[in-house]
């Protein structure tokens, strides 16, 4: 193979256009990073409630039967309250055996019910219904997608308002005539700070004891927007 030769002029050419080469970003100074909050109090206006029943039976498909319904008296009691709404949840069938491990012995059955509502008294109404053949598992309370986006929006606003009021005194503070936002990041978090209730604790001693209604305290929850971002002092 036959090797060309370079000439010496064109490598110092070469050489010479990448050490003396302008940057392509000029470099960024007086850059600060900054955070600002807006923070609320929000009244938890939702309830969650799950109720369960759990039911045993030599034959799966009585037990089916039974499970059923209960579940179809659920969904029908449920009917009397517009402004419930009412979902079935998961449901589960396994086998129970003797000491030994080895005899079938019956089947056991589990099944759901969610409740969600922002007519409280109307929850605890129905709940108390429930109660004479369903047990609590679990009630909560949380703040509405409708009322969240709410606050979210105001408090967004709010956050950015407290964000250039820092951005501001830091440029006076640096003896600047002003600055330039650079980025800009809005983060949310919330908590629910709530009673909890002793409906899950109840149980009716048979189906034809009423169970009576409790009322109930929905607590709030705290709602914080973060403005995280960065300025360019002038």
């Amino acid at each position: 193979m036959r090797l060309l030769p370079i000439s010496t002029a064109l490598i110092a050419a070469a050489l010479s256009t990448l050490s003396f080469a302008a940057p392509t970003e000029p470099l960024n100074y007086n850059i600060i990073n900054l955070t600002a909050e807006a923070n609320r109090e929000i009244s938890n206006d939702e309830m969650h409630a799950t109720l369960y029943i759990e039911k045993s039976n030599k034959q799966p498909a009585q037990l089916a039967t039974d499970i059923n319904q209960l579940m179809n008296s659920a969904v029908a009691a449920a009917k009397k309250y517009p402004s419930v709404k009412i979902e079935t949840g998961s449901q589960s069938t396994y086998p129970i055996y003797d000491n030994d491990n080895r005899k079938l012995k019956e089947w056991r059955g589990r099944a759901q019910v969610r409740i969600e509502s922002k007519d409280f008294k109307a929850t605890s109404q129905l709940i108390a219904e429930l109660q004479q053949n369903f047990q609590t598992e679990s009630i909560n309370f949380t703040v509405s997608d409708e009322q969240r986006k709410k606050v979210e929006n105001e408090l967004m606003i709010e956050a950015s308002k407290n964000f250039q009021q820092r951005a501001q005194s830091l440029a006076q503070a640096w003896h600047k005539s002003g600055y330039q936002l650079v980025s800009l990041n809005m983060n949310t978090n919330s908590y629910s700070h709530q009673p909890v209730p002793r409906m899950s604790m109840m149980k009716a001693a048979s189906n034809d004891m009423a169970v009576t209604e409790q009322n109930v305290a929905a607590g709030e929850s705290q709602m914080t927007i973060s403005a995280n971002g960065s300025i360019q002092l002038k």
